[in-house]
């Protein structure tokens, strides 16, 4: 039951966070930190985001075995099917319902967004069974080698990210920022307060 509890979470959380990457689209208002760092180098070869993404989830990939192929599991290959059609089916759902959104809609699709992004990662890292290779390299600098607390590890690896693309001509929006400093605390709050309780106990935390 309890591997089954763990299962049920990634899944949830890998599903959710496409959900939450269609909506980013959709409210178009600055990509996630790891696209950003993607097309800036994509941008440095003159190539494609789709190319660079491979090259560079790759590399990761194989920094993750060599140094905690603990974190490469079920919810990897999961995030590797699963997040893109999640990602379409909303996006494809937000244009039916909102074919020309206002500004409010898209800055209230993003805060959503950004939200249950973070609640969708502590689910499927809560859950142990492998995550995306750009979400283990913070987890790896936080709890193997202990070097900051997760929440500044995961600060530190998206800030590194959109400086690249910023440095190399990707356009920024305030999505980009709001995630880049936000979803690690965010994240670690989620994780404290929900998803480790309901894994543990199936309860959640009541926040004094």
């Amino acid at each position: 039951m309890y591997r089954i509890k763990r299962i049920i979470m990634a899944f949830i959380g890998v599903t959710l966070c496409g959900f939450c990457v269609g909506m980013l689209q959709k409210a178009n208002l600055g990509v996630d930190p790891f696209t950003c760092f993607v097309t800036g180098i994509a941008n440095i070869f003159s190539s494609t985001y789709s190319t660079f993404y491979l090259i560079l989830t790759g590399a990761l990939l194989l920094l993750v075995l060599i140094l905690r192929r603990h974190y490469i599991g079920i919810a990897t290959i999961i995030n590797l099917f699963f997040t893109g059609i999640a990602a379409d089916v909303m996006h494809a759902l937000l244009d039916t319902v909102f074919p020309h959104p206002s500004l409010a809609i898209r800055w209230s699709l993003m805060l959503v967004a950004i939200v249950f992004t973070c609640l969708a990662a502590a689910l499927y890292f809560t859950a142990d069974l492998g995550v995306s290779a750009y979400d283990a390299i913070a987890l790896i600098a936080a709890y193997k080698y202990r070097l900051l607390p997760f929440k500044y590890c995961r600060i530190i690896t998206d800030s590194v990210c959109v400086l690249v693309g910023f440095a190399f001509n990707v356009t920024l929006g305030v999505g980009t920022i709001i995630t880049a400093l936000f979803m690690g605390p965010l994240t670690q709050w989620f994780r404290s307060h929900l998803a480790e309780p309901i894994l543990t106990h199936g309860q959640i935390k009541t926040v004094v």
